[in-house]
């Protein structure tokens, strides 16, 4: 057999998902699209339901959008699907809408946590929704996974609850919650599910849908990995390690007076070290010889070398459990909720049991008394194998929205658009997972560290699918990525090491040895996939990982010759070593290295392409004088940025552990551990933003106001090395975001937007003459029409 060429070939431990014998609602065959009605239902010769699925995502069939996946997964095994999508959560009855399901209830909030939907990292209400026909915001309630779990109870309260979905896993213990500003119980417990889904759950939802359907209670169900459920006691077998505290000692060893002999410390454990001195007790008791015969008969003795030897009473005394059979014990809710210093132990003790190869069960208890029960999280589960995600990816999805949101027109291109298939619509995914880490992303938490990569062959047909299949398609693949676009088939180099492996990035602080970092999968799929007749081009728009693209030079060379449509995004996120080192990102030398490279081969194919890079701007770690060199960078470098990304904090991420406790989980969590300066309150994130934004005149009051207390005054003046001028120019106070829902229109642009065309003729929404924009950073000023690109009147 040969051996593993990357981690997409390593065997699973785990049951293949092909391997289960088909329900026997397989007979039905498959369905065009899962129905959404009784109408579709008889069409499809169903009198029931199986499954129903709920979700707070419109319906849109496609491999990007989880609902999908799951149904046509279930599909696939032979049960019939039905999908609920963003039902009016008034009332039970539209819960209705489809039966009884036989098996059980399948519920999620939709692709997006949908508070973060709902709200921004300011908390303020945002006026779109992108998962919705329309782009309509309020189709969904908020925290709707426990919403819609409360409404499937009322409606069929004996059919089993299963939840999932990106909302669930990162709830799935007790967690810091950002909009209420307080730690709330997990989701297990809320939403009163009988289980819950974490991760990506084809596997784990394969295996339950099959028991369920073999008529074993879902409360038995308590074996399957990548589940959390609701337990009173911890079952026999199981061996309970305590972490529930902090700064306990471990064991201690007893202090060697360093003034004893060797006799002496054996006399003081009851026992002897040599022939001698077991020849002198005898003797001393027997009364036979004198002190000074003792004496004379120690010095006469011939000397030896002590040799020690491992006790056998104690050897194997302190090895610890089977890690099958352990569970750690965290932090209860009450404890985590007044206590912060539990609660950022607690965040890291999950953290670091995330290998699926090495983590053990963890238990928290919620509640007191008679009351107290304990939610209780399986391992996580096992990643899919290249062959079962081909199996994925395969199924027969339409790749469109339901026809329900079809406009008069019979298309979804229009008035009932909806602008998240909008923007993946021609676009692959080719992975899932991600090993970089980043504190302030729920990437890793939910997908794993792991890679999870297509074969090449699957890829091409999905793209050939969208050439001859896809409405609307012309020629242009615009994304060939996943989490991370060049993650394709990187990882350990070996299944022992991936393993044993409980390091929480594998690119931070620097890359690992054990890391392959071999693009040669990625250039070969690049290169198959432009060479296809049809295909004018295919580009990367997910976000690249620049310090693993810099191992690979042919590999950058490929991608900007022939994958960049001008703009290549990438994120350094900062320029300073203090917000850095708190979000696990690399060094700002990195993206200098990469910098070059891409100007140089961007001039080596006569191009002309612009690096778009995104900062972070509030993250844990960072100080205003963070933001303050990072703005000097900005300037130094030519960036003006319109997009300004605050920091968010999501649940369960590491970054939202120091945003709420103060306290690094990066590092062993004490009483007396590394503190984490935040950023808190409107006013100090407002000035954090202004930095990014240096540019815009509605910033600089805030801007003058802190440089001079910060008694860097010298940055305020008219010339070029300054970052802000003396004066104030006269300011709507408005914010165009690239986002406009988002924007915070000012007065005067409000009230030219309501009463017509402006003087002169400018059209509302124009620029105004003279005046320079940027659609993201660093790029070159809109071309309005009124002159030649460059073009300069000559002075008089």
């Amino acid at each position: 057999m040969n051996a593993p060429v990357d981690v997409s070939f390593f065997a699973r431990a785990a049951k293949p998902l092909t391997s289960y014998r088909p329900y026997w609602a397989k007979r039905f065959g498959t369905a065009p699209f899962l129905p959404m009605s009784r109408a579709e239902m008889e069409q499809l010769g169903w009198d029931s339901c199986d499954v129903v699925l709920v979700t707070g995502d419109a319906y849109i069939d496609h491999p990007s959008f989880g609902m999908a996946v799951i149904g046509r997964t279930l599909e696939a095994q032979g049960f019939r699907v039905g999908i609920i999508a963003q039902p009016d959560w008034q009332s039970a009855e539209p819960f209705k809408a489809l039966g009884k399901p036989n098996l059980f209830w399948g519920i999620t909030a939709g692709n997006m946590d949908s508070m973060i939907n709902r709200y921004t990292a300011d908390r303020k209400i945002r006026s779109d929704d992108a998962y919705t026909p329309g782009d309509v915001a309020g189709k969904r309630p908020d925290r709707a996974a426990i919403v819609y779990s409360q409404r499937c109870r009322e409606a069929y309260k004996d059919v089993p609850i299963v939840l999932g979905g990106i909302e669930g896993s990162l709830r799935r213990i007790a967690h810091y919650d950002y909009w209420s500003d307080k730690v709330r119980r997990s989701i297990v417990v809320d939403s009163k599910c009988d289980l819950l889904l974490y991760g990506n759950a084809e596997r784990a939802l394969v295996e339950v849908a099959h028991r369920i359907a073999a008529r074993e209670p879902v409360e038995n169900i308590t074996d399957v990995r990548g589940t959390a459920f609701v337990r009173r006691t911890t079952p026999e077998g199981w061996f309970e390690i305590d972490s529930s505290s902090v700064d306990l000692p471990g064991r201690v060893d007893e202090h060697i007076n360093p003034y004893q002999t060797t006799s002496e410390q054996a006399a003081g454990q009851g026992g002897s070290c040599s022939k001698e001195d077991a020849a002198v007790s005898v003797a001393a008791g027997a009364g036979a010889e004198s002190a000074a015969d003792q004496k004379d008969a120690k010095t006469a003795g011939t000397t030896h070398a002590l040799t020690f030897v491992p006790n056998p009473a104690v050897q194997g005394k302190h090895k610890g459990p089977p890690r099958e059979r352990s569970v750690i014990r965290l932090p209860s809710y009450e404890q985590v909720k007044s206590d912060p210093v539990l609660y950022a132990h607690a965040n890291r003790v999950m953290h670091l049991e995330t290998n699926p190869g090495n983590a053990r069960a963890m238990v928290q208890a919620h509640g007191e008394g008679a009351t107290a029960r304990d939610v209780w999280l399986n391992p996580p589960p096992i990643p899919l194998t290249t062959a079962e995600m081909d199996h994925i990816f395969d199924l027969p999805y339409a790749r469109n929205p339901h026809p329900r949101y079809a406009d008069e027109r019979g298309r979804h291109d229009g008035a009932t658009k909806i602008p998240a298939w909008e923007m993946i619509r021609f676009s692959i995914n080719i992975m899932r997972g991600c090993f970089g880490g980043c504190t302030f992303c729920s990437i890793t938490e939910h997908e794993g560290r792991i890679i999870q990569s297509r074969s090449e062959d699957s890829v091409i047909r999905e793209i050939e699918d969208i050439r001859d299949k896809v409405q609307g398609f012309t020629g242009t693949i615009s994304d060939l990525g996943g989490p991370t676009a060049n993650m394709y088939r990187l990882g350990c180099r070996t299944p022992e090491i991936e393993a044993a492996c409980r390091k929480p990035s594998c690119v931070y602080p620097g890359i690992c040895q054990n890391l392959t970092t071999n693009h040669d999968p990625l250039i070969q799929i690049y290169r198959r996939g432009r060479a296809l007749k049809g295909i004018k081009k295919i580009l990367i728009g997910s976000g690249l990982r620049y310090d693993l693209a810099i191992q690979s030079p042919e590999y950058v060379k490929e991608l900007v010759q022939h994958h960049v449509g001008g703009y290549l995004k990438i994120a350094p996120e900062h320029t300073e070593s203090g917000p850095l080192t708190k979000m696990m990102k690399p060094g700002i030398g990195n993206y200098d290295k990469f910098k070059t490279l891409f100007e140089k081969y961007t001039a080596e194919a006569g191009k002309k392409q612009f690096l778009i890079p995104y900062f972070i701007a509030a993250h844990p770690g960072t100080s205003d004088e963070d933001m303050m060199n990072l703005a000097i960078w900005l300037k130094k470098n030519g960036f003006r940025a319109d997009q300004v990304q605050a920091f968010y904090p999501s649940p369960m991420a590491s970054a939202t552990a120091m945003y709420h406790t103060g306290k690094n989980p990066l590092r062993k969590v004490t009483r007396d551990s590394e503190e984490v300066p935040i950023v808190r309150g409107e006013k100090r994130r407002r000035l954090h933003k202004a930095f990014l934004r240096y540019h815009d005149p509605n910033n600089w009051p805030l801007l003058r106001e802190a440089l001079k207390a910060m008694g860097r005054a010298d940055l305020i003046g008219n010339g070029k090395h300054h970052l802000i001028p003396t004066f104030q120019p006269l300011t709507d106070g408005g914010y165009q975001s690239a986002r406009r829902t988002n924007s915070t229109p000012g007065a005067a642009r409000a009230a030219a937007a309501t009463s017509g065309p402006a003087r002169g003729g400018a059209t509302p929404g124009m620029p105004q003459k003279g005046r320079l924009l940027t659609q993201h950073i660093g790029l070159p000023p809109r071309v309005t029409g009124a002159a030649k690109p460059g073009a300069r009147k000559p002075r008089p």
